[in-house]
């Protein structure tokens, strides 16, 4: 025989990264589109600059030779005589012969021929040419006194000032950069902290703390969350409330039975009961058998409603078959009351698409509810008629009815039966609970309101499909 291979070790799971907070998300957001907008507005703003900068060096150039020529001779010294030094970096040229003469001067080599074809046909020019020095900004006229005049400023003597220009522009944009991010953090800091005291608190309430005081502060959308939490809070409390109001409740249901059974099983054991009052015993400890199993049956159907594998089996079924099984089911309980029990079918009522026995739990639960508040002498109605969302069916009786305050709660499991416990018969409080999430398993909705001349009426209302 071949041994068996043991399976492979399972290497455990790895520990999940915890994701940055949102403060950090915030920040980092925060800062990535303020260094976004600071690069754009760099790279927008150093050309704009140093246009701006070679500009004012082109008009101030442009305003030299204007004043040279406007005069009636050639100004001494600017023919060869003249430096550059002596003239703060701008070159000149002198061409005594408009078009054809030679150039002489410092800047002679930036009287190009495009330079001098400007002069011939509109006497002016201005832009950039290239000479000995490199480029250079080129302002040039023609005078009336008979010579042209050209004025060349090295783009390399601007080259110290464009980066000044610069290097200011780039610190500008350093020190909003750098009050940007402290802004975004104080700002993330800001935002974040109503949230993180939001989170405390739900962790409290997740940890079975209640009425926990969930702060209201920063920005709407985050109150409208504090806000919500608190809500939550409060609907915890009270569902919590009323489960254990229901706990209670049922748990002295379910010792009342049991502590008869006990009675009378220690009775027996120990033979003081007569052998004659045995019968009698037996029929007590099956009557509050009966009593826990109803208990137990109702708590189990409860949890099943609230399981996602509740079967609804439907098929086609006649409305006046319903009420008829009903009928027939319920005539004796009613006769013990006493109480009269009546139905009636409309004609149009019907087929609908339903689970037969689920239906028959609906009224089930619904007419026992209804014979165990109804006096002696009442009467119980059980209607099914036609309705323009399907079909409609009735349960009213002549007991003491439910007030305005009732009507809210009435399928709530345990309320009713916690208010009226100590004025009124009382089943487990489960019963109408029961049916309303059995209807609406169904497809179908279930109400209750007032009997008109006292009592109430339940209504049940199904699609027919």
């Amino acid at each position: 025989m071949t041994a068996a291979v043991p399976p492979a070790p399972v290497a455990p799971p790895r520990p999940r990264r915890r994701p940055g907070t949102l403060r950090t998300r915030m920040t980092l957001v925060m800062l990535a589109v303020v260094g976004l907008a600071v690069i754009v507005t760099g790279v927008i703003t150093v050309p704009v600059v140093r246009s701006s900068t070679v500009g004012v060096a082109q008009d101030r150039l442009a305003a030299q030779v204007d004043l040279i020529a406007g005069l009636d001779r050639v100004p001494a010294g600017l023919d060869g005589s003249q430096t550059e030094s002596a003239t703060g970096g701008t070159l000149f040229a002198v061409i005594d012969a408009p078009g054809t003469g030679a150039a002489r001067g410092p800047g002679r080599t930036y009287a190009t021929d495009v330079v001098r074809q400007a002069l011939a046909s509109t006497g002016t020019y201005s832009g950039t040419v290239r000479g000995a020095a490199g480029p250079a900004l080129v302002e040039a006229r023609r005078t009336s006194a008979g010579f042209d005049v050209v004025a060349a400023l090295p783009m390399r003597d601007l080259d110290p000032a464009l980066g000044q220009v610069t290097f200011r522009v780039l610190i500008a944009l350093a020190v909003a950069l750098a009050a940007a991010a402290i802004a975004a953090v104080l700002l993330a800091r800001w935002l974040s902290r109503p949230l993180a005291a939001t989170a405390r608190a739900a962790r409290r309430l997740a940890a079975g703390e209640r009425g926990v005081d969930v702060p209201v502060a920063g920005p709407a959308e985050t109150s409208e969350v504090a806000l919500a939490l608190r809500a939550l809070d409060h609907a915890l409390a009270t569902s919590e409330g009323r489960q254990r109001e229901f706990l209670l409740s049922i748990s002295h249901e379910l010792r009342t039975p049991l502590s008869a059974i006990r009675g009378y099983g220690e009775a027996l054991a120990d033979g003081v009961i007569d052998p004659a009052a045995t019968a009698d015993a037996g029929r007590v400890l099956v009557t509050e058998t009966d009593r826990l199993d109803r208990f137990v049956a109702d708590l189990l159907e409860l949890a099943r409603l609230e399981a996602d594998d509740f079967s609804i089996e439907r098929v086609d079924v006649a409305a006046a078959d319903l009420v008829a099984q009903v009928d027939e089911a319920w005539a004796a309980r009613a006769a013990t009351v006493p109480a009269v029990l009546r139905t009636r079918v409309g004609a149009d009522a019907g087929v609908l698409s339903a689970d037969p026995n689920r239906m028959r739990q609906v009224l089930d639960g619904l007419v026992e509810n209804a014979l165990r508040a109804v006096p002696a002498g009442g009467e119980v109605v059980v209607v099914a008629a036609a309705d323009p969302a399907g079909v409609r069916f009735e349960v009213s009786d002549t007991g003491p009815g439910l007030d305005a305050g009732d009507l809210d709660v009435a399928f709530d499991r345990g309320v009713l039966r916690s208010r009226y416990r100590d004025t009124r018969a009382v089943g487990t409080g489960l019963g109408l609970s029961i049916a309303a999430r059995l209807v609406t398993r169904l497809g179908g909705t279930v109400s209750a309101r007032a009997r008109d001349g006292g009592g109430a009426v339940f209504t049940v209302l199904l699609p027919r499909g």
